[in-house]
C-alpha cells in the first residue's frame, strides 16, 4: 500500500478482494459529439486516439474478439489474471439509439470467461437517463466504473479545447451517475491551453468535492498532426510545458489536494514517441511515481 495516497490498485481491492485484475481495452467506434457534427467537427484539439489505443482493437468490430485478444496479449505476462473491459476509445456511450447498443456492448462483454467488471470511458455529454439506467442493470451483474473525460471545470478552456460542453455538464453527470450507484472515476489533463498552474490545482479541488472515487491525471501532450499542433503552429493556442522536474512538484501539490478517500490512478500519459511533439521525457510511468515518492518524501522531512 502506498503510504502517502491511495493508488488505484488498492480501489480496485475494495471490489475484487484478493483478485489481480488488468484493464482490457475495447473500441467500438462510436466517435464523439464533437466530431461529427452534432456540437462540432475535429474533435478535443489534442486528441489522437491511436495514441492509446491497443493495436489488438484494430480491425476487429466484435466486443467479445476485441476482448478475447486481450486477453491473449496479457496472459503472457500475467497468468491467472482477471480482466475488467474497458471501453475506451471515444465516447462508448454515444450516438444514435445509444443505451440498446452499449447494452449489447455490455451483454458481449459480460459473456466473456474471466471479464469481472466493466470501465467505460465517456464524456459528461453521453450520459442521459437511458444510458445510466443501462450501466445501472449491469452494475447489479458486476462492478460498473464511469470513466469521465472532464480535463477541466474552466468554461474558457473547454470552449478553446473544443469540448462541446460546459463545467455544469461535468458536474451534473457526475452527480447522476453516482446517484445511480456508479463508482465514478474523472480524468484531468494539466498545462491546457491558457491554463495556469493554480487553475488546474481549482480543478482538482472542485472534483473532489464531488461524490467520485478516482481520479486520473496527466500532462498535455502536443502529439503530431492534432489541431493543437496545428494551432500552436499558427499562433493560435499557446502551450507552455512543464519541464520534468515542474510537473513532479505539481503532482507532489495534488497529492496534497486529493482526499485519501479517492485514489489516484495516475500522474503521466505516455503516447508512443514518435506521435510527441512536447514534452519528450522519456520516463516511464513507474520510473515517475518513484520520482514522485522521492519528492514527496523530501518535503515531509523540511521543517
Amino acid at each position: 500500500m502506498n503510504p502517502r495516497f491511495k493508488d488505484y490498485a488498492v480501489y480496485l481491492e475494495e471490489f475484487f478482494p484478493g483478485v489481480k485484475v488488468q484493464k482490457l481495452s475495447v473500441n467500438t467506434g462510436r466517435g464523439c459529439p464533437n466530431r461529427d457534427g452534432t456540437l462540432g467537427t475535429g474533435g478535443c484539439i489534442y486528441c489522437d486516439n491511436r495514441s492509446f489505443t491497443p493495436g489488438y482493437c484494430f480491425g476487429v468490430e466484435d466486443v467479445r474478439e476485441q476482448l478475447e485478444a486481450g486477453k491473449k496479449f496479457f496472459a503472457r505476462k500475467y497468468p491467472n489474471m482477471q480482466y475488467l473491459a474497458y471501453f475506451q476509445s471515444f465516447s462508448s456511450t454515444y450516438g444514435q439509439d445509444a443505451a440498446e447498443k452499449l447494452r449489447s456492448d455490455l451483454d458481449q462483454a459480460s459473456s466473456v470467461s474471466d471479464i469481472v467488471g466493466i470501465v467505460i470511458g465517456t464524456r459528461p455529454d453521453c450520459l442521459d437517463a437511458d444510458v445510466v439506467q443501462v450501466l445501472d442493470e449491469f452494475n447489479r451483474r458486476m462492478p460498473v466504473f464511469v470513466e469521465m473525460g472532464v480535463e477541466s471545470l474552466h468554461d474558457a478552456t473547454l470552449k478553446l479545447i473544443n469540448r462541446g460542453h460546459d463545467s455544469q455538464a461535468a458536474v451534473d453527470a457526475i452527480r447522476r451517475c453516482a446517484r445511480a450507484g456508479l463508482q465514478v472515476g474523472v480524468h484531468l489533463i494539466a498545462g491546457l491551453p491558457g491554463e495556469t498552474r493554480e487553475m488546474t490545482l481549482n480543478t482538482v479541488r472542485r472534483v473532489c468535492e464531488l461524490p467520485i472515487g478516482s481520479l486520473k491525471l496527466h500532462q498535455l501532450q502536443v502529439l503530431k498532426g492534432t489541431p493543437l499542433e496545428k494551432m500552436i503552429d499558427r499562433g493560435e493556442a499557446a502551450v507552455e510545458p512543464f519541464s520534468l522536474d515542474e510537473y513532479l512538484d505539481f503532482c507532489a501539490d495534488v497529492v496534497g489536494t486529493v482526499p485519501r478517500h479517492i485514489a489516484i490512478e495516475r500522474f503521466l500519459a505516455s503516447a508512443p514517441p514518435d506521435m510527441v511533439v512536447s514534452p519528450k521525457w522519456g520516463i516511464k510511468n513507474y520510473e515517475f511515481t518513484a520520482r514522485l515518492l522521492k519528492l514527496l518524501e523530501s518535503r515531509d522531512s523540511q521543517p
